[in-house]
């Protein structure tokens, strides 16, 4: 695979025309045996990004493990790299409220913000560990500037930086000069340690006490308190 595009979020650029991938994507409407095989393709492109890398990602690769022809696939997708977006898609679609859900449904008053803050680093913890090769190439082509995948990431991090924005506005002390800003270096934080967790483990930090620290700047930001024990 090749990469390409501009921005920040992107990954694979298409080997085939993309107009004609969206057109079939977002006009075609799919039994139940054809969203059942559309899901099997899915499935077995998430299987081999566990298994291998990105870049070796083909049609025949995915055809092969899904049970299917490579002339299947091409019913459904114009280039493995559309498999991809949409996986991520999917997996951006469901996490992303989810996490908004999380924030905005705890009750970050003092006495239980911790509690609170310390959910919040366990769930964006836990998205990277479970979603870790599919949130990887979106990573990975946001470096590289595929738009598409710019996009797929903004959903993912822009819906619990909004949970993290109406939170900020209802505080009871009014003493958040930007809300946008604060919420902004939040995501990307719980972001950025969550997807190099192993790396920091590695270079010694205690996993616990990551957690812990990136729950001290959720509690400190959102509360203005310092958190239990400091």
């Amino acid at each position: 695979m090749t990469l390409s595009g501009h921005g920040p979020d992107g990954v694979v650029a298409l080997a085939h025309t993309m107009s004609t991938a969206a057109d079939s994507e977002t006009t075609r409407i799919l039994g139940p045996r054809g969203e059942a095989t559309r899901q099997r393709f899915l499935d077995a492109a998430a299987t081999l990004l566990e298994e291998g890398t990105y870049r070796d990602l083909t049609v025949t690769a995915i055809a092969r493990r899904s049970g299917t022809s490579p002339a299947t696939f091409y019913q459904y997708f114009a280039a493995a790299e559309d498999a991809v977006l949409a996986l991520a898609s999917a997996t951006v679609d469901v996490a992303g409220p989810e996490l908004a859900r999380l924030i905005e449904e705890r009750d970050w008053t003092v006495v239980h913000g911790w509690t609170a803050a310390l959910g919040v680093a366990d769930a964006f913890i836990a998205l990277w560990e479970n979603h870790r090769s599919i949130l990887r190439v979106i990573d990975l082509a946001t470096d590289e500037g595929d738009q598409r995948f710019r996009d797929v990431r903004t959903r993912l991090l822009g819906s619990p930086a909004n949970a993290f924005v109406n939170v900020l506005r209802n505080r009871t002390d009014r003493q958040v000069a930007d809300p946008l800003a604060d919420a902004g270096v939040l995501v990307s934080m719980l972001a950025h340690v969550s997807a190099h967790l192993d790396g920091l483990q590695s270079w010694g930090a205690a996993r616990d006490e990551l957690r812990r620290s990136m729950a001290r700047v959720v509690f400190v930001t959102l509360t203005g308190q310092s958190p239990p024990g400091d």
